[in-house]
C-alpha cells in the first residue's frame, strides 16, 4: 500500500515526492489503508484456502476495491478536512495498488504450487481422524503440507486416497530419511516398546512429534471429539490463565454493549412498527436458555416468526413460520440487537458458544460427551460455529460439529479471536447468510 502510495505520487508530480508531500499524504492514507485492510480481512480476502481459488477470490476482490474506494471518498470529502483533497492522486493510486495486488496473488499462487518447499509428514497409527486429515490437507494444499505416508502395522491396504501406507515397523527410520519427513503424526501414544524404541531413535534426525488432535485442531479450526478424554480438558484449558483477559473482555462487553444500545435504539421503534404491522404477537421473542456453569436466563430476541401455531421447535430451512420482515432480520443478524441487554446484564457476551434451551441440554448431554464443558463461559451472540460457513441445527449431528468448534474457542479465547470473529461476523451480516 505505502509503496503504491510512493509510486502514484510518483507518477503524479513527475518526480520523486518531496518531505513535505509524502508527510502531508502519509497520514491520512495510513486512515485509508487501516479501512482497506478491514475491508479485505471481513471479505476473507486473508483465506490462504480462498487464494488459490481465482474464481471467487477476484470476485471478492472486486467488490472490496470498489466499498474500499468509495469509504476512501466519503473519508476524503466528508470527514474532517485532512489538508489535501487528492482526487487524481487516489485514482492513480487505487490503480497502482490494485495491479500490484493482483500480481502479487498470481505469483503467490505460482510459487505456492511450483516452488514452495513442502512440510512432509507421516501418520503413525490409522483411525475415522486419519481419514478426516487426509481429506483435508487435499482441499487445503496452500497450508503446505505433504503427506508422505502412514504406518499401520494391523492395515490390510496398500494406499489410502494415494496416499501409500506400510505396516512393517522395522522400516520406518529408513522411511523417514530416504522420504525428508519434518513431521510425525502419531494417532495415539505408541503403545509397543518395539515403536517407541524406533521413534526415539528418530530423535537425531530432528523430527518435530505431534499428537493427533492438536495437528487436527491447527489445520481444521475445531476440537476432535473422538480422540479427547478428561485429560485433554485438565491439559489444555487453562482457565486459571485466562482471568485477565475475561476481565478486559468483561469491561469491553459492557462498553461495547451501552454504545450499540444507545446507537440503535431509535431503531428499535420502526422495526418494532414493522413487526406489528406484518404479524400478530409480541414485538420480542424471550426464551429460557442455559448460560455459563448452566445458569438459566432468558434472552432476548426481535420476534422473526408467526405466533399461530407455532409450536416453539427448532428453525428448519425455509420454515413457514418465520416471516417476510423476519427472514430479513436473521439473514442480516439484526434480530440479534436486543442480546445488548442481556450481555449488559452479564448473562452473555458478544463472542462465545450460542446458549441452548435447558431442555436440549439435558438430552444431549446424555447422548454427547463434554458437551456440558462448553457452559464453561459465557455464551455469546456470536462464536466460531456462527462463522464456519454452515447452518448447524440443535441435532445430534450438527451438535457435535458445533461443540468441536466451541471447545476450540474456550481453549483458545483471546482478545485476537475474538476481534477476528466480530470482523468475520460482520461479513455474514453484510453477505446476509444468516439464518
Amino acid at each position: 500500500m505505502y509503496f503504491s502510495l510512493y509510486l502514484a505520487l510518483t507518477i503524479r508530480y513527475g518526480e520523486k515526492p518531496s518531505a513535505v508531500i509524502w508527510q502531508a499524504h502519509l497520514i491520512p492514507f495510513t486512515l485509508i489503508f487501516i479501512i482497506w485492510f478491514l475491508v479485505f480481512y471481513i471479505s476473507d480476502l486473508y483465506n490462504l484456502k480462498l487464494a488459490v481459488s481465482n474464481a471467487k477470490f477476484f470476485q471478492l476482490l472486486l467488490r472490496s476495491f470498489l466499498i474500499s474506494t468509495l469509504l476512501s471518498i466519503i473519508i476524503f470529502y466528508l470527514a474532517p478536512p485532512s489538508g489535501i483533497t487528492p482526487k487524481t492522486n487516489l485514482a492513480i493510486f487505487v490503480l497502482i495498488f490494485a495491479c500490484l495486488f493482483v500480481i502479487w496473488r498470481r505469483l503467490f499462487n505460482l510459487i505456492l504450487k511450483s516452488y514452495l518447499p513442502k512440510n512432509n509428514l507421516a501418520i503413525i497409527g490409522k483411525n475415522n481422524l486419519v481419514l478426516e486429515i487426509i481429506s483435508e490437507l487435499k482441499q487445503k494444499p496452500q497450508l503446505g503440507f505433504n503427506l508422505s505416508f502412514i504406518m499401520d502395522e494391523e492395515s490390510g491396504i496398500k494406499e489410502i486416497n494415494g496416499v501409500p501406507v506400510f505396516k512393517n515397523l522395522a522400516d520406518l527410520p529408513e522411511l523417514i530419511a530416504k522420504r525428508k519427513i519434518n513431521n510425525i503424526i502419531l494417532a495415539s501414544a505408541p503403545d509397543s516398546h518395539e515403536l517407541r524404541t524406533l521413534l526415539f531413535e528418530c530423535l537425531p534426525l530432528k523430527i518435530t512429534f505431534i499428537n493427533l488432535a492438536d495437528f487436527y485442531e491447527n489445520i481444521a479450526g475445531k476440537i476432535p471429539l473422538e480422540v479427547i478424554n478428561k485429560m485433554w480438558f485438565l491439559e489444555n484449558l487453562n482457565e486459571g490463565n485466562k482471568s485477565n483477559f475475561d476481565l478486559f473482555k468483561w469491561t469491553a462487553d459492557l462498553i461495547l454493549a451501552l454504545v450499540i444500545f444507545i446507537i440503535t435504539l431509535p431503531f428499535w421503534l420502526v422495526i418494532a412498527i414493522i413487526l406489528k404491522i406484518e404479524s400478530r404477537g409480541p414485538i420480542f421473542f424471550v426464551q429460557t436458555r442455559a448460560g455459563e456453569r448452566g445458569k438459566n436466563f432468558p434472552i432476548i430476541k426481535f420476534r422473526t416468526m408467526k405466533t399461530e401455531n407455532n409450536d416453539q421447535s427448532p428453525t428448519t430451512a425455509s420454515d413457514y413460520r418465520v416471516t417476510g420482515f423476519g427472514s430479513i432480520l436473521r439473514k442480516t443478524r439484526l434480530d440479534e440487537i436486543p442480546q445488548t441487554l442481556n450481555i449488559i446484564k452479564g448473562d452473555m457476551s458478544f463472542v462465545g458458544p450460542r446458549p441452548e434451551r435447558p431442555e436440549l441440554i439435558k438430552v444431549l448431554e446424555k447422548q454427547i460427551p463434554f458437551y456440558r464443558e462448553r457452559m464453561l463461559v459465557k455464551p455469546g451472540v456470536t462464536g466460531c460455529d456462527q462463522i464456519a460457513g454452515e447452518y448447524h441445527s440443535p441435532s445430534y449431528e450438527d451438535t457435535m460439529k458445533k461443540l468441536q468448534y466451541d471447545l476450540y474457542y474456550i481453549k483458545n479465547r483471546s482478545f485476537y479471536l475474538d476481534l477476528s470473529i466480530i470482523l468475520k461476523t460482520i461479513a455474514t451480516m453484510l453477505s446476509r447468510a444468516g439464518r
